[in-house]
């Protein structure tokens, strides 16, 4: 399914955040009616209308003509938070491509090792070890988020 046939986006912490809703709260809580949005975007006012119901979700350029509309950095379109969403703290001189795993040393020796594996497995025995991988770093993730809030309640 395609990110336009499918109107809602995860958020952080896992809740469905339908874009639509976003852009009516924040209209709303501006004063604005639906004509006003389709005077400062140049967007029909059933249009309008069918984003805000969930019916249609806008494009990128569409939801920049929007935050101009409402006069909010295009971030809150997606966030509900006063302040931008705080960024990961990366090493000092490093990008996130250079912290990334397997880009350097022992874990790119690695790294290598599994490509060159994997192009001489058959399709159906990729697909199951790619399987049991996506089951192991649910089930690590999920202990992770468990020993966080066990640390966090005691």
């Amino acid at each position: 399914m395609g990110w336009a046939e499918n109107s809602s986006l995860k958020a952080e912490g896992s809740t469905d955040m339908v874009i639509g809703d976003r852009l009516r709260a924040l209209r709303e809580q501006r004063n604005f009616s639906q004509g006003e949005i389709e005077k400062r975007t140049g967007l029909l006012r059933c249009y309008v209308s069918r984003v805000e119901n969930g019916h249609t979700v806008p494009a990128v350029e569409t939801l920049e003509k929007f935050a101009r509309a409402l006069e909010v950095p295009m971030y809150q379109l997606f966030y509900d938070g006063e302040e931008p969403p705080k960024l990961p703290i990366l090493q000092k001189g490093k990008s996130g491509a250079d912290t990334a795993w397997g880009n350097n040393g022992k874990d790119a020796r690695l790294l290598g090792k599994f490509c060159r594996l994997f192009s001489h497995m058959e399709e159906a025995d990729l697909r199951m070890v790619l399987f049991m991988a996506q089951k192991m770093a649910r089930r690590e993730g999920a202990l992770k988020t468990s020993v966080k809030s066990k640390e966090h309640s005691g």
